[in-house]
């Protein structure tokens, strides 16, 4: 079984170059560089030019960038604190008060934004102060905000989902739409559970206020999202057209109900930039990973030993939760969608597993690795934020954990339950 070897070593040749601090791009393309030169010398890397052209060159691509500066700009003009008092009014009756609106801020600020860490952090910068003047539970006000915030992968628009559909040429339009019904079948778990714990939780309801005035704040984002999201399904435009749409209407919502300016715009085009520019080039070389995978042979026996194997998909699903379960506690989110797939998917396309289906329950792992310690992001964002201890942001995200897998089975079991 010599691409068993050749499997082994490139596993832990990864991870050596991860450990060792090399960033995470690098560590991807140094280990495609190593796979092609073991699988024909010199010459296989006559097509890296060509790759590298091939993998950034996509028009779908154009989105994710345009995506985080819509969020960007929301945030940058304080619009989600707007979102979260206007919620807050609605919820304050609710078993859990402020808790569950934690939950909802987060799921609606993830139908505009497509970002785990800017969801939780743009929510968390104006939940915990109120949180904590009311006296509520920290553990059960940092977990609420750690778990919801990684509803902005599964929620669309989701870079997440656009990353998995890029590399598998897989329609992010059906994409999107099979992550609306469980994204919301997810937060309503969470909220449950809010509303179950509630009288542990510390003061459940908040102070009464104008229902008018707060309700009118959130039309101009169901209108963000309508445009978004509906012109997607409406066939109106494309995912990436759909972007520059929500980035119009995202500027003209900042200026008009928000405080943006040119000193903030200029701010949230330096962090689109930022982000975009380090997510571009993993996607670059994961690409070329793929390309290294191909070549080398190791994608296509793998696949034939496993359908060899007889395993039935639900076997093979299962061993990738266990997996990624794994990685998840260990790795970020997105290395490890784009160590994985590339060696992955061929198997998931052997066993005729639907790579729509197979995205959405990678992407409930990807959450579930975001609140996983010793390196689940969200925890560090709402740790930060809180300044409470990492202890308290942990055990507070457990049982958001939990549900988390739950949420799998479930659609493991049922899966057309959510994409009928």
């Amino acid at each position: 079984m010599y691409w068993e070897f050749k499997l082994l070593v490139l596993g832990l040749g990864i991870t050596f170059l991860l450990l060792s601090g090399l960033w995470i791009p690098f560590a991807i393309g140094g280990a495609a560089i190593g796979v092609l030169l073991w699988s024909g010398g010199l010459p296989e890397l006559n097509a890296l030019g060509l790759v590298f052209w091939g993998g950034a060159n996509s028009f779908i691509l154009t989105a994710i960038p345009l995506f985080i500066f819509m969020a960007e700009i929301l945030i940058a003009s304080q619009i989600s604190a707007k979102l979260y008092k206007g919620l807050a009014h609605l919820t304050r009756s609710w078993p859990g008060g402020l808790l569950q609106t934690n939950i909802v801020g987060c799921a609606i600020f993830s139908a505009v934004c497509g970002s785990s860490m800017a969801t939780a952090a743009a929510i968390s910068r104006v939940a915990l102060p109120e949180l904590r003047t009311l006296g509520f539970n920290m553990r059960y006000s940092c977990g609420s905000l750690a778990a919801g915030g990684t509803l902005g992968i599964l929620i669309p628009p989701s870079g997440a989902m656009i990353i998995y559909g890029v590399l598998t040429d897989t329609s992010i339009a059906k994409l999107f739409l099979a992550g609306i019904v469980p994204g919301i079948v997810l937060a309503i778990m969470f909220m449950v559970y809010l509303a179950v714990a509630a009288r542990h939780a510390g003061r459940i309801t908040t102070a009464a206020g104008s229902l008018l005035g707060d309700v009118i704040v959130l039309l101009p984002f169901v209108a963000l999202v309508f445009l978004v999201i509906g012109s997607i399904y409406l066939g109106w435009a494309t995912p990436t057209e759909a972007a520059g749409i929500g980035v119009i209407a995202a500027l003209i919502i900042g200026a008009g109900l928000g405080d943006l300016n040119a000193s903030l715009l200029w701010k949230a085009l330096q962090s689109t930039a930022k982000v975009s520019g380090a997510l571009l080039i993993i996607i670059v070389m994961a690409q070329t990973l793929s390309y290294a995978i191909s070549i080398s042979g190791i994608a296509s026996e793998m696949a034939k030993f496993v359908v060899a194997l007889g395993l039935s998909p639900i076997t093979f699903l299962l061993m990738m939760i266990l997996l990624y379960a794994i990685l998840g506690c260990i790795m970020d989110g997105v290395a490890m969608v784009m160590i994985t797939v590339p060696i992955l998917f061929p198997v998931v396309q052997a066993l005729g597993i639907d790579p729509v289906y197979f995205g959405v329950l990678l992407v409930v792992m990807m959450e579930f690795g975001l609140i996983t310690p010793p390196f689940g992001l969200n925890l560090f964002v709402i740790q930060q934020i809180s300044q409470e201890s990492m202890t308290t942001v942990v055990f507070g995200s457990a049982p958001f954990c939990a549900i988390m897998l739950l949420f799998v089975f479930i659609l493991l079991a049922a899966p057309n339950l959510f994409f009928w």
